[in-house]
């Protein structure tokens, strides 16, 4: 099996995950689920692997664990509930959250324990852990498409390993010190992969591991490169893209500039000289509306604030108008500050309904989709400590509410 996988000199990081991808398929050793292309490959021997990890004095002296959701890692996660750690497992594609913690139920079964691991116990026996959490891990487990004795990782190339661990780094749940560990066939740590697989391949962003486990080897890569520290917002253009898939990568980034960390963005640079296009404009002229207006065009009664935009009038009763509701807001908010992160996440509503004693607000988008999107945005948004609760209104048009048209 050493050295099973042909690479040139010279190879990229993509020529490395397909030739180890051809070569699990063309072999026999890819198992379920199948072709292995584009996935953290599963492999015959897996659980054997995995099954390596409780020798590790790492593991044994861990109390909560952080274990990627992919196939061939499904042995760490049993190993660690069966020993009664805690288990955090990424949400899929980071969608809904950070983490899921699986909470088995009281007296489960090895059976249950079993299913507890799997891709689909996962959905039914966990609770989200948000930036809030408060998690502290002491091992990271990910998966890997090839891996070099010195620690060098490749993933499936969407970056969501790396961005996971950077997110844990700024949320404080890993420290310098937190091993990392990868569970990968010895053909995807063989000699070819370890001679072409080098530090020159890895970007700032990239994650390096301190152990490997395969069917037959435990190796300890005594890897000095450093970790992330963070997320590196100014450097990793993929960052720009990924921002629009994970709404909690969002609300880190929102969280971060409040603290004063310069969070801009690598493909951001280039658009600050087109701050004035017609596009961009519009843009201001719509993050304006959120603003506090003079005294004629708001009313704020005790902690009853309704702000509305020019646009209104013209979609009252078009049947349009989608409502969003915000709760679980925190009493030392203020509504500026909701507005402030709306016009962040680019989730900016035609109307808002502030209703701070309740702890809540409306908002009002101009139809369903918009008001999704906004939804979808601002999922996991935490402020003054409290996360908020985002959802479609039950009842989408509140016809109780007085609304006050703000004028320019």
């Amino acid at each position: 099996m050493e050295g099973g996988v042909r690479l040139r000199a010279g190879a990229s990081k993509g020529d490395v995950r397909e030739k180890v991808w051809d070569y699990l398929e063309a072999s026999g050793l890819a198992d379920f689920p199948r072709p292995v292309h584009r996935r953290i490959p599963n492999f015959k021997g897996s659980r054997q692997a995995c099954c390596s990890i409780k020798e590790l004095d790492v593991f044994n002296r861990a109390h909560e664990v952080k274990v990627d959701p992919d196939k061939p890692l499904e042995g760490v996660r049993l190993a660690a509930l069966q020993a009664r750690k805690t288990l955090l497992v990424p949400t899929p594609r980071l969608r809904t959250g950070l983490f899921n913690k699986i909470v088995p139920p009281s007296g489960a079964t090895k059976e249950i324990l079993r299913i507890c691991a799997t891709s689909q116990g996962i959905k039914e026996y966990s609770v989200p852990v948000g930036l809030d959490g408060k998690a502290r891990v002491d091992l990271v487990v990910v998966g890997s498409v090839a891996v070099s004795e010195k620690g060098w990782r490749i993933g499936k190339g969407e970056g969501y390993a790396d961005m996971e661990y950077a997110m844990m780094v700024s949320m404080g749940a890993v420290q310098e010190d937190t091993p990392v560990v990868t569970i990968v066939h010895d053909c995807q740590a063989s000699e070819n992969i370890r001679s072409r697989v080098t530090k020159e391949l890895l970007d700032d962003h990239d994650l390096t591991v301190d152990y490997i486990l395969t069917p037959t080897r435990t190796i300890k890569t005594n890897c000095k490169r450093p970790k992330p520290q963070g997320i590196i917002w100014h450097k990793a253009s993929f960052i720009y893209e990924m921002l629009g898939k994970i709404p909690i990568l969002k609300n880190l980034r929102y969280r971060e500039r409040q603290t004063g960390k310069d969070v801009t963005l690598q493909d951001e640079h280039s658009d600050l000289a087109n701050a004035n296009t017609p596009a961009a404009l519009n843009e201001k002229a719509m993050a304006e509306n959120t603003r506090p207006q003079a005294a004629t065009g708001s009313a704020q009664i005790g902690q009853h604030y309704v702000e509305s935009d020019s646009l209104s009038p013209r979609l009252e009763g078009s049947g349009m108008i989608t409502t969003v509701y915000v709760g679980n807001i925190s009493p030392s908010i203020r509504v500026s500050e909701l507005k402030c992160a709306l016009r962040e996440f680019h989730a900016t509503p035609l109307r808002l309904n502030w209703q701070g004693a309740q702890h809540r607000a409306f908002l009002d988008y101009k139809d369903k989709a918009t008001a999704e999107s906004a939804v979808s945005s601002l999922k996991g948004l935490s402020l003054g400590g409290n996360t908020l609760r985002v959802e479609l209104a039950k009842n989408q048009r509140n016809k109780g509410r007085v609304e006050i048209n703000s004028q320019k």
